[in-house]
């Protein structure tokens, strides 16, 4: 294969011309370095100065005289030129004028390139404006004159930003383009080098003034990368630029526009694959170019139509991949270190609070790494603090209690308000210093990278901002960091020349590859489809002939197809999962490649899917060995508790985590009271009221004195169980106030007893129990425990009373068929209960019947739910407690500890419903 550019300087060899002497013009630094490669091979054996080569870029800064500005800069000077331009007119902050500003400098940008009559362009464009307003009403509000007014004012600011820039000499892009087209003439009259224009497609109008000048007067070659087929189907937009530019300049009347190839209608093997989402499109180049050799990887372009892919890509490039050279960078946006500089700016710009930082953000940047760099342990200890504390809103002051000063001032950095722009800069600038000190040189090198970047970004926002007083508020000095890290990336160095080349659609231009991948060929992305950040109407577009969708998806067109002009082979990926609108369609040139099909092409088509193995679910299961036998009979001795034996019954894997293994929940910060807390409060508090009155008759002043402790006695035990959540407001306040009513309504069923004439004793409140089990086949003792809430005599009546506070209905704890109690999880209740009363029978024997049973809060109305037994479902219940049932009961709790301990039978999980 030859390239395009080799075929540019063995034509101009042919010509006799002496390439010492060429200007070279290419459309990128990219396109000269390989011009140069190419000029090396030709001339390996021959000794010559090398021709001048420049970018069009370079080109267009010599020839304007002008210094080009970036977008950053060119937005604080015409924010200069709006601030002075029609003074008596209320002005906008910084932060609001940048929201519409960028979108008009792009439209500057736009009439400078094309070089558009401003005076009458901006006389249309408010005339438009102004028509589209008039329906409103006949008397036009304030708002809508000062709308037309400011479409008014667009030729004032724009002609004062044009002279201002012009007096520094600085520019941006187009106002560059302008002035180069407007000084070429005079550039003529003194250069007689010959230009040699070398694969352009797509030219402005400043760069069709400029190039038909320089052919026009002589000192200039053009050679155009075109093919004939494209050329000769007019609807073919790969060649709409050049069929314009053939049709309506003068040169081509004169003489005839050359260089048309036959390229693309040569031999072609092109592929199109397709597969679901960016990830499977990363795997499948991988694979791809895992079928490659050595040779031919030095032949090989990788093209990215969506520049996000380069990190899924990397990660998926094979061992055979020796070389790589990355023309595009890595977006600065996308490292670590941005993502906790955007938590910080979020906590600062958000923190509007008196009592502190919400703690979910103050979390989120003390787990990130920078925080831990700079901090070391000391992250986790705050981390465990804020969560064992329960704080939901922070203060600088409570992080820095227990720290030493070298953390103290870390976190004053970190997490002291930033009362304004200058100190939100000098606290970033301090941040990177430190954490630049932080990172090993050897260890940590693509760390320190990103490190050395974000310096750069914030040495550049202070320069800004100390030239350009400007930013007044967080939010604007937000929006200026955001701005430049977006523009901002890290770029990789490598041998230009050898391996693998990786690059984005734009830099491509002028190479050829005999093996081309590109990914991402979908609608939306390649060509990138109708979205237009312009203030500019369509059809004033047209009638100005600036570029609308239309001509930018023409470009797209001719760079896809001059990619794979001179290919091979041709590999296409397009993604096939919908994400979004358009994101699963492919692109339309999948489809015009089906129908420009050349003889010579070889086009083929599938689709990939990953392989996924047939999924058959499986419980998850964990076999006992001797270590955790020895563990369940240190349990066996400690003593079983009730709430233990029914977490086997619900999920015997939940109670080996638990139990076996002992592993906790995860502390976490409660923002509202949790339901057990809930039920832990109103628990204590009742202890408090009833634990006095033990051994002895509950009267009705007993009950009014507790009555009117409710209130000081639930905030004491909140307090205790939260030491700093306001239960003040919001949803603990509703909380706080059911626990409340839960009691009230308790206390008024007790009175209501005593009233009816009831006697009511309390022998014992939240008593300890512990009793040994004697278990056939088991030589080892194993022991329950648990401690009951309540223990009372009811006229005469014992009961053994267990509080819930969640919702327990009288069948939950009566039962026909004893085996259900150890099967069935509804059953829990019976379960404790009964374990309860075993438990105080067998140690404080009890001569007469007894019952047990359940209050439940959600459910006071049905009163004490007795445990009871029946024969079927229309038998009487009898909740009597006797021998025999705790004979029926340790049967089946016999069974359940058997299978506990059972060494054959391993810990299996259950569906839980």
């Amino acid at each position: 294969m030859k390239s395009f550019l080799k075929e540019v300087l063995l034509e101009l060899c042919s010509a006799n011309e002496d390439l010492s002497d060429l200007l070279f013009i290419v459309p990128s630094k990219r396109a000269g370095l390989f011009l140069k490669k190419e000029l090396v091979e030709i001339y390996a054996d021959t000794t010559l100065f090398a021709p001048i080569i420049l970018s069009i870029e370079e080109f267009i800064i010599q020839l304007s005289g002008l210094q080009q500005i970036d977008n950053t800069q060119t937005l604080f000077e015409f924010y200069e030129t709006y601030l002075s331009t029609h003074p008596d007119v209320e002005k906008e902050n910084f932060e609001t004028f940048s929201n519409w500003a960028q979108t008009l400098v792009y439209d500057f940008n736009e009439i400078d390139r094309y070089c558009i009559d401003h005076k009458s362009f901006f006389t249309y464009l408010s005339g438009i404006q102004d028509l589209n307003h008039w329906y409103l009403q006949e008397e036009k509000t304030e708002l809508v004159k000062n709308y037309i007014r400011f479409w008014e004012s667009l030729i004032d600011y724009y002609n004062n930003f044009k002279n201002k820039l012009l007096e520094k000499k600085i520019g941006y892009q187009g106002l560059l383009y302008r002035k180069a087209s407007e000084d070429i003439q005079s550039y003529i009259k003194t250069e007689k080098r010959k230009h040699i224009l070398v694969g352009f497609n797509a030219l402005n109008n400043a760069e069709q003034i400029i190039f038909q000048s320089l052919l026009e007067a002589d000192i200039a070659q053009v050679y155009w990368d075109a093919d004939q087929f494209f050329f000769e189907n007019t609807y073919h937009e790969a060649s709409l630029f050049l069929r314009t530019y053939k049709n309506q300049w003068e040169y081509y009347k004169k003489k005839p526009l050359q260089w048309i190839n036959n390229n693309f209608s040569s031999k072609k093997d092109i592929t199109l694959i397709g597969v679901p989402k960016n990830i499977g499109q990363a795997k499948s180049v991988g694979q791809l170019l895992g079928k490659l050799s050595g040779s031919e990887m030095e032949k090989t372009a990788l093209v990215l139509a969506d520049e996000s892919m380069l990190q899924p890509l990397l990660n998926s490039l094979p061992d055979v991949v020796k070389s790589l050279n990355i023309t595009m960078g890595l977006p600065l946006k996308e490292v670590p270190t941005a993502a906790f500089f955007e938590l910080l700016f979020n906590l600062h710009k958000t923190s509007t609070n008196p009592k502190g930082f919400y703690y979910k953000q103050v979390l989120e940047i003390l787990n990130s790494l920078p925080a831990y760099r700079l901090l070391g342990l000391n992250a986790k200890k705050l981390i465990h603090t804020i969560s064992r504390d329960n704080i939901i809103f922070i203060t600088l002051k409570k992080l820095q209690d227990q720290t030493t000063e070298k953390e103290k001032q870390v976190l004053a950095l970190l997490f002291e308000p930033w009362k304004d722009v200058t100190t939100a800069l000098d606290n970033c600038r301090e941040i990177i210093q430190l954490l630049k000190n932080s990172l090993d040189k050897e260890k940590n090198e693509l760390e320190l990278e990103y490190v050395y970047h974000f310096h750069l970004v914030f040495n550049k926002v202070s320069t800004l901002h100390t030239k350009y007083p400007y930013l007044s508020s967080l939010g604007s000095l937000y929006t200026l960091y955001k701005d430049i890290l977006t523009t901002e990336t890290l770029d990789f160095s490598g041998e230009p020349f050898s391996g693998l080349q990786l690059m984005g659609m734009l830099e491509s231009r002028c190479l050829d590859f005999e093996t081309v991948i590109i990914t991402s060929v979908n609608e939306g992305t390649l060509p990138a489809g109708k979205s237009m950040n312009s203030f500019i109407p369509y059809d004033l577009k047209r009638a100005y002939n600036l570029p609308t969708y239309k001509e930018k998806d023409a470009i797209y067109t001719y760079h896809f197809y001059r990619l794979i002009q001179r290919a091979k082979k041709v590999y296409l990926l397009y993604n096939t999962e919908d994400e979004g609108f358009g994101g699963g369609e492919k692109s339309r040139f999948l489809l015009q490649l089906e129908i420009d099909k050349r003889p010579n092409h070889k086009l083929s088509k599938y689709m990939v899917s990953a392989e996924v193995p047939k999924l058959i679910k499986q419980p998850l299961q964990v076999d006992k060995n001797q270590e955790v036998l020895s563990k369940l009979k240190d349990i066996g001795a400690h003593g079983l508790s009730p709430s233990a034996l029914t977490t086997y019954i619900r999920n015997p894997m939940d109670f080996y985590y638990k139990y076996v293994l002992g592993i906790k929940e995860t502390e976490e910060v409660e923002e509202t009271i949790a339901a057990n807390t809930l039920g832990t409060v109103i628990h204590n508090t009742l202890e408090i009221f009833y634990k006095p009155i033990e051994n002895r008759f509950l009267s009705i002043e007993d009950i009014k004195e507790m009555r009117g402790q409710i209130d000081k006695e639930l905030n004491n035990q909140f307090k205790q169980e939260y030491t700093k959540l306001d239960i003040t407001q919001g949803k603990n306040l509703l909380i706080f106030e059911v626990a409340k009513r839960y009691i009230y309504n308790f206390l008024k069923a007790e009175e209501a007893l005593l009233q009816r004439g009831s006697q009511l004793k309390i022998l014992s409140i939240e008593s300890n129990l512990k009793t040994k089990l004697e278990i056939p086949g088991l030589d080892f003792p194993i022991y329950i425990k648990g401690k009951v809430d309540r223990i009372d005599s009811l006229d005469g009546q014992i009961r053994i009373i267990d509080y819930k506070t969640g919702k327990v209905s009288r069948n939950d704890v009566v039962i026909m068929d004893w085996d259900t109690i150890i099967e069935d999880y509804k059953y829990s209740k019976v379960i404790q209960v009964l374990a309860y009363a075993y438990m105080q029978h067998n140690e404080n024997p009890i001569s007469e019947g007894f019952q047990a049973g359940i209050i439940s809060f959600k459910n006071l109305q049905e009163g004490f739910l007795k445990f009871g037994t029946k024969e079927n479902i229309r038998g009487k219940i009898n909740d009597e407690i006797t021998d025999s049932v705790f004979e029926s009961y340790l049967i089946q709790l016999h069974k359940l500890i058997i299978e506990i301990f059972d060494i054959e039978i391993p810990f299996t999980e259950k569906e839980v419903g």
